[in-house]
């Protein structure tokens, strides 16, 4: 198996209230067949029915907040740049979960759930700097 995720499912509890959510941040995704696509750089962060996601994987849906052991994160190049994004989140109808703070790796970040409760982090770490592009490359640890 190659090491490289290409897209990433959120179930959602209801389709259009979670494309609006994303599209406030600013995202613009394409629906097809009650299936919202965002391009995320690289891969493609997908928004589908919550029930039909589990259906879909051969799983009974537990339904609850969404969180499910998994948070999702968005690096950034600054700290003004993850205190706008939370706050454009919060306008969006976002829960801050973690204000923004500074962290035990020398960067700066905080914590947001969208409508359905999947989490993301915002943050500015300057030990992985991102390419031109926005791509993020793991820096060598030297382990």
């Amino acid at each position: 198996m190659e090491q490289r995720v290409s897209l990433i499912t959120l179930g959602v509890a209801d389709l259009a209230r979670a494309r609006v959510f994303y599209e406030r941040l600013g995202w613009r995704g394409q629906e097809v067949e009650e299936t919202v696509f965002f391009q995320a750089g690289g891969l493609a962060v997908v928004l589908w029915g919550r029930s039909r996601l589990a259906d879909d994987a051969g799983l009974a849906d537990p339904g609850g907040d969404g969180f499910g052991g998994l948070s999702l994160a968005q690096n950034v190049r600054s700290r003004a740049e993850v205190d706008e994004i939370l706050g454009r989140a919060v306008e969006a109808g976002a829960t801050v979960t973690r204000p923004a703070r500074d962290t035990f790796y020398g960067g700066y970040a905080g914590c947001f759930t969208d409508p359905d409760g999947h989490v993301w982090e915002i943050a500015w770490n300057p030990g992985f700097p991102l390419a031109e592009d926005g791509s993020l490359t793991v820096p060598d640890f030297g382990g």
